[in-house]
């Protein structure tokens, strides 16, 4: 099997204003710490201004910096720190697959314990207003509802009541499928919700095969979501590089909270 996994990518189907800005000129603007949240950017271009202290993160491709692409580098940069990006482009066969999940449970095992080596409150605190860590846990359990149970298993409603889906996603949606978005649910219940979620995908890789990776799944991930046929191979990838993406973001502002508790802010 030679499949290749592109980015995921998902429609927001419910927010009717997204192209609201499209095209948009911006001219002796001050956009000074200006926030753009699951936004496509694709094709802007920035002329002749101060880029200090700027921080970007996503899809990148073709991204260029007073004329030079940096894509190449950046993203070298990021295979060197995270080697589990490389592993899950490389995924073919089954066993790939299974290796990855492998990979996957073992680095966010680490990252859970060090998470709790803090207070309880640290594991629910934000950093510069991304999901806490905790938040990410939840995210990653509707993650595998979606495209795991309710797709490769074929389950209409699989949805934990504290998964977190992505920010754009519909509030009415979200509420339809039983998900409590608000929910503050404490740690011990947050982990058991993903204990049953990884075991879950556990499940369906124990016994899966190359031909099972072709098998097409007949229902969306989730309302909202576009049409489209979809293959165990692909659900699967979307798990495993979700588990992969947040797991970089989840360390990285893991590491700022450690801090912040090291030096006694906390």
């Amino acid at each position: 099997m030679a499949a290749q996994f592109g980015p995921h990518r998902w429609s927001a189907g419910g927010h009717p204003d997204t192209g609201r800005h499209r095209g948009a000129r911006f001219t002796v603007a001050d956009l000074t710490g200006a926030r753009f949240v699951d936004c496509d950017l694709t094709g802007v271009k920035i002329v002749d201004s101060w880029l200090v202290g700027m921080d970007v993160s996503g899809h990148v491709e073709r991204l260029s910096v007073n004329g030079v692409d940096v894509t190449d580098y950046v993203a070298a940069e990021l295979d060197r720190r995270h080697p589990e990006r490389v592993q899950l482009r490389g995924m073919r066969d089954a066993d790939d697959f299974r290796a990855m999940a492998d990979t996957m449970t073992t680095l966010w095992s680490a990252a859970v314990a060090r998470a709790e080596r803090l207070p309880e409150a640290a594991r629910h605190e934000r950093v510069d207003g991304e999901w806490s860590f905790a938040e990410t846990l939840r995210h990653l359990v509707f993650i595998t509802d979606s495209w795991a149970s309710r797709t490769v298993l074929d389950e209409e409603l699989p949805y934990h009541r504290i998964g977190l889906p992505q920010t754009a996603y519909s509030r009415a949606d979200a509420t339809a499928l039983g998900i409590e978005v608000d929910a503050t649910p404490a740690w011990a219940e947050i982990l058991a919700a993903r204990a049953d979620r990884t075991a879950v995908l556990a499940g369906i890789l124990a016994d899966l095969t190359d031909a099972g990776l072709r098998r097409s799944c007949a229902r969306l991930p989730a309302p909202g979501y576009p049409a489209g046929p979809r293959v165990v191979a692909e659900c699967l990838a979307v798990v495993l590089d979700e588990e992969c993406d947040h797991y970089r973001f989840a360390v990285r502002d893991l590491a700022v909270v450690e801090a912040r508790y090291a030096g006694g802010s906390g």
